[in-house]
């Protein structure tokens, strides 16, 4: 089993900056896609950014030049920076693991976090 713990969320004004951090405890996630996701009131999870066990990134198309994901592996540890936040952005961030490849669809994710708010002031 794999836990996953997010923090890094907050209030912060259009423009604005913040990191989101996705602890993993219970095994190595070394060899597993790790992704971000959100939802905001109202509308689906959807797909923000997946890197692969090998670094290989995908973002959504709407993030992309704003949010970089990375990951520290020594760390167990993935994350999401965010720039150039825009009221749009505002959403629960959800972190999310699976062995193997990286893929955009969460249903193929196996493990969760609880999710940390993100919110954006125009």
């Amino acid at each position: 089993q794999v836990q996953l713990v997010e923090s890094g969320g907050g209030l912060v004004q259009a423009g604005g900056s913040l990191r989101l951090s996705c602890a993993a405890s219970g095994r190595t996630v070394n060899n597993y896609a790790m992704a971000w996701f959100r939802q905001a009131p109202g509308k689906e999870r959807e797909f923000v950014a997946a890197i692969h066990w090998s670094g290989l990134k995908n973002y959504v198309d709407s993030v992309k030049c704003r949010f970089t994901i990375s990951r520290d592996n020594a760390k167990n540890t993935v994350y999401l920076q965010m720039t150039s936040l825009k009221f749009e952005d505002t959403a629960s961030y959800y972190c999310a693991a699976r062995p193997g490849r990286s893929t955009w669809s969460r249903t193929e994710y196996d493990y969760w976090g609880q999710g940390t708010q993100v919110t954006v002031s125009s």
